[in-house]
């Protein structure tokens, strides 16, 4: 792909080339390369790779064992939800401090050199870095460590439905455990849908949209409410055959995996490697009302709300949205 950049009256300083449309295993007619292409770079991208390797750490060293999980204490849970908070700041705050504070690459491939915002009312503490990361380390971390502690109390107790060791079933744990991310994205388009339902959007959602112009911190940064929604997908392990390990890791994708696509960087340097992240979903910050999943599910395109970030598929968009309001003026009138 040839990069390209444009300066516009919509402050957007930087933009990629229109986003492939058939480059995931849903593209039709099916294309194996496609496929092949998109199944590398689910297996050993980075974004793949560092919640993958962290999750791992996290449940043979960072965990407590099962039977000490049996009764619920203040003790081992403190420690889940510090350790989750540590998790959280290492991961997030380097990519900060490399984008924003040391500014390692300058605004080489960053959407909006307007940057984030300060000393601005919209915020608490006049802050956007800093509310992201109260509502991340407060509510994020600790409606994480609810779910997590929950889940782990329930194995432990045999409550879970399907409950399967690794000397039963190795095979199918490593097939669950590298499908997970995948699993993800489905259950992150409806659940993201969901909370733009107006009840919805203007009790919690809109939180994590005054984030129109995002930075690392910006992506586990969310109202409660969108906190127990987003995270409800590790109820999924309460229910088919799973181990401890695959809510670990559903939960390490949920909350470290948004730092990427949300650092306001369409592309971030390390070293003489590049992480490559996704316009798709600061197209959906911009403009609202588009792209609610991932490039790597169909959602979006078979319910029309793709927009690649031409300006023909601006014009779809428009014309999406005009008759949406048509329609809705229609029904409120009868």
């Amino acid at each position: 792909m040839t990069d390209t950049t444009l300066n516009s009256a919509e402050a957007v300083d930087w933009r990629p080339e229109i986003i492939e449309k058939d480059q995931s295993l849903y593209n039709w007619p099916f294309k194996s390369m496609k496929g092949l292409m998109w199944l590398k770079g689910y297996l050993f991208s980075p974004q793949s790779l560092i919640p993958s390797g962290l999750a791992l750490i996290t449940w043979f060293f960072l965990t407590p064992d099962l039977a000490r999980m049996q009764v619920f204490s203040w003790d081992w849970i403190l420690l889940i939800y510090l350790r989750n908070v540590a998790l959280l700041t290492l991961v997030v705050g380097t990519v900060h401090y490399r984008l924003y504070i040391r500014k390692v690459q300058e605004s080489e491939y960053q959407y909006d050199l307007n940057g984030l915002k300060t000393n601005h009312p919209r915020f608490l503490f006049r802050s956007q870095v800093k509310e992201n990361m109260f509502w991340g380390l407060v509510s994020g971390c600790g409606i994480w460590t609810a779910y997590e502690v929950v889940t782990y109390w329930m194995f432990a107790n045999g409550y879970v439905l399907f409950p399967v060791s690794w000397l039963e079933s190795p095979v199918y744990i490593v097939i669950l455990f590298i499908a997970i991310p995948h699993i993800r994205a489905h259950h992150f388009y409806f659940a993201h849908r969901l909370t733009h339902w107006k009840p919805l959007y203007d009790s919690a959602h809109y939180l994590h949209h005054k984030n129109v112009n995002t930075g690392p911190w910006s992506g586990f940064s969310m109202h409660p409410i969108e906190h127990l929604i987003y995270l409800s997908g590790v109820v999924l392990h309460w229910v088919i055959p799973s181990h401890p390990i695959h809510a670990c890791y559903n939960l390490m994708t949920a909350t470290i995996g948004p730092t990427w696509n949300h650092s306001g960087y369409e592309k971030i340097k390390v070293n003489q490697s590049v992480i490559k992240t996704e316009y798709f979903h600061y197209l959906h910050h911009r403009y609202f009302e588009c792209n609610y999943g991932n490039p790597s599910v169909p959602w979006d395109r078979l319910f029309g709300t793709f927009f690649d970030g031409s300006k023909e598929g601006k014009k779809m968009m428009n014309v999406r949205l005009k008759q949406r309001a048509q329609l809705r003026g229609a029904i409120i009138s009868k």
